[in-house]
């Protein structure tokens, strides 16, 4: 080899090896600065409610603020789409659910993101039952009484949803049980609840961390949660499935923590066990039970795997509901 060629080879070994020294150094300070924690809902919502909470006690982990960025609208694909672009550095975050990984590559023809490829999986944070809610005035008292009421009602009941995770169950219920109900889009679950609450739209499926404040005051009304087991946090409350006897009717939602394609694995492994320690806390526990929702911890690989299976399920989910691409 000649010299020149030899002090190159040597320069670029030594330049590797900084660059490889640098990114060690990075990912064990992190964070060293800020983190953001992008979510696609409004304030309010039931995954607002859970990256508030969980962005709390991470900036008591690691002294670092973490600030919680609303970035609602387009069925959360403008916060995917943020931090699919977001440099993999841990400063720029992902706290989402089905609603974008699951359901929206079935209901959109194109899609700006891939919920597998375009992000890391770091992991799981909570479930979020849904509920089926009808506004006060709403004679039903039960979900046959609504599907009564709603058949002798043709073409004068509306319902509304945030997002198509909350569209599917309510369009499998409308669609199977013939109820001629009419779907109602609205920009965020606050919204949604604000016009049934006022009467204008009869019923929604809706996550029961938002919905509590008002069914406590009794504007709303929930019949039954969509999962297939009661929940722990409604247990006097039936199942689609045992109320109507609609087989395999499964659907609530998963929140979980996500960070840009390629992000180091230094880092996910140090945001995963503040997420697991925090998540195994009885006390934090109790907090997030108060706040209706079921802690969800879990390693990356079990997250991701079940993102995965949660895309496949949905999909069938969303044609069953009749749910064409747009």
């Amino acid at each position: 080899m000649k010299r020149s060629n030899f002090i190159r080879a040597g320069l670029l070994a030594t330049a590797v090896a900084l660059s490889g020294a640098a990114v060690r150094a990075a990912d064990d300070i992190y964070p060293s600065k800020p983190v953001r924690i992008v979510i696609g809902f409004a304030p309010g919502s039931g995954t607002d409610i859970t990256a508030r909470m969980i962005a709390q006690e991470l900036q008591k982990t690691f002294n670092q603020t973490f600030l919680v960025e609303n970035r609602p609208g387009a069925a959360v694909q403008i916060a995917a789409n943020l931090v699919k672009a977001a440099v993999p550095d841990g400063y720029t975050l992902l706290l989402t659910s089905n609603s974008s990984h699951s359901v929206n590559p079935h209901v959109f023809k194109t899609l700006s993101y891939d919920p597998v490829a375009d992000f890391t999986p770091i992991g799981g944070v909570a479930s979020l039952p849904f509920v089926v809610a009808v506004n006060a005035d709403v004679p039903a008292k039960s979900l046959p009484e609504l599907v009564s009421w709603s058949r002798a009602n043709l073409g004068k009941v509306f319902y509304g949803y945030s997002g198509t995770v909350f569209q599917v169950p309510a369009e499998t219920l409308n669609r199977t049980q013939q109820l001629g109900a009419t779907g109602v889009p609205f920009k965020s679950s606050p919204d949604a609840m604000t016009e049934v609450i006022a009467g204008r739209v009869q019923f929604l499926v809706v996550d029961l961390a938002s919905s509590q404040p008002h069914l406590t005051s009794k504007r709303l009304r929930a019949l039954a949660v969509t999962s297939a087991k009661r929940s722990v946090l409604a247990p006097d409350l039936p199942t689609v499935e045992e109320a109507l006897g609609i087989p395999d009717f499964d659907m609530a939602a998963w929140t979980g923590l996500f960070g840009p394609a390629n992000l180091p694995k230094p880092i996910v492994d140090k945001l995963n066990a503040a997420l697991l320690k925090i998540l195994g806390r009885p006390d934090m526990r109790q907090r997030m039970l108060a706040a209706n929702l079921e802690p969800m911890p879990s390693d990356p690989a079990a997250f991701g795997n079940l993102v995965k299976q949660q895309l496949k399920s949905w999909g069938i989910k969303v044609k069953e509901a009749g749910i064409a691409p747009e």
